[in-house]
């Protein structure tokens, strides 16, 4: 199965259709009458359906097992044709489409099975996806495309060639991944002095972003949560609960962290761990949605 751990969990919806098409008016009568020798044909379907949800990663090899929090089955009957909805929505981190169609297909296929001793030409049409709602796919157009970020790698060892930065590459490759550009990438001394002084001059220059990597830990030299946020205008607590939150469900020292985020004037300056793995897996926190900041802090309304 494709690995979807480094994803976050989200409301996702999907609704799936099938098209039951019977060959003679009666057939149809017989549903509504609930004459039908096999019994009630909606209320067993329904049952099927539910089964046939429930048990797709069972029969669908590279399909995740994922809780399924609700699922809606409905009928509308118009001439010769059923038509069958099923709705599915959970909150995880892959979307419910599979479920969806695979319910939809069991349903009809329940239908078929009751209904083929009165009626020999009972067809199954259109099993397909209707809508989905949820995941990246729904908010990759809602971003501006013209954002540009400086990435800080703070590091006494690593400004002094002693080690080699992977977390600021990292997150350099995130941002590009986010349609960021990179205005520039630099390594300096966990200097507090330093750490602000680049901060300012980022944003006079116009950075969108200002990325810091390193200096959040506790230790004596671990600076840069504190110089940052007496420059800060305004701290965003919730991006880094969600760094924290995202971190703490991989690695219990992640509550260790000191991860800040705030705005100076309309630049989002972030604190990131200095670890590959932290740094990397707070920018899968995050990113892209994070970059809806800056269509609020041109006036723009929520949706």
């Amino acid at each position: 199965m494709v690995d979807i751990t480094h994803k976050t969990s989200t409301l996702r919806i999907a609704t799936a259709q099938a098209i039951v098409k019977v060959s003679k008016p009666e057939t149809i009568k017989a549903i509504e009458k609930g004459t039908v020798p096999k019994g009630d044909v909606f209320a067993m379907s329904k049952a099927a359906g539910l089964l046939g949800v429930k048990k797709t990663p069972d029969l669908l090899p590279d399909c995740h097992p994922l809780p399924i929090e609700y699922t809606g089955i409905e009928y509308t009957v118009d001439g010769l044709e059923i038509t069958v909805l099923v709705t599915i929505k959970t909150i995880y981190k892959t979307g419910v489409e599979v479920e969806a169609m695979h319910g939809a297909s069991v349903v009809a296929l329940n239908m078929y099975d009751m209904l083929k001793p009165i009626d020999k030409g009972v067809e199954i049409h259109h099993i397909k996806l209707l809508k989905k709602k949820g995941g990246k796919s729904d908010y990759q157009d809602k971003f501006r495309r013209d954002l540009k970020a400086a990435v800080i790698v703070c590091s006494d060892s690593i400004s002094e060639g002693k080690k080699e930065d992977k977390a600021g590459k990292a997150i350099a490759s995130k941002l590009e991944s986010s349609d960021v550009a990179i205005m520039d990438y630099i390594i300096i001394p966990d200097e507090a002095e330093i750490i602000q002084k680049k901060a300012k001059e980022y944003q006079q220059q116009g950075a969108d972003l200002i990325i810091y990597t390193g200096g959040t830990g506790l230790s004596k030299r671990d600076v840069t949560p504190d110089a940052l946020r007496p420059i800060l205008d305004r701290n965003i607590p919730g991006i880094e609960e969600a760094i924290r939150k995202y971190g703490q469900d991989r690695m219990p020292y992640s509550m260790l962290s000191r991860s800040v985020a705030g705005t100076i004037k309309n630049t989002l300056v972030l604190a990131l761990p200095g670890s590959t793995n932290g740094a990397k897996e707070s920018m899968e926190s995050i990113f892209p949605e994070v970059l809806h900041v800056f269509r609020i802090l041109k006036g723009a309304r929520h949706d």
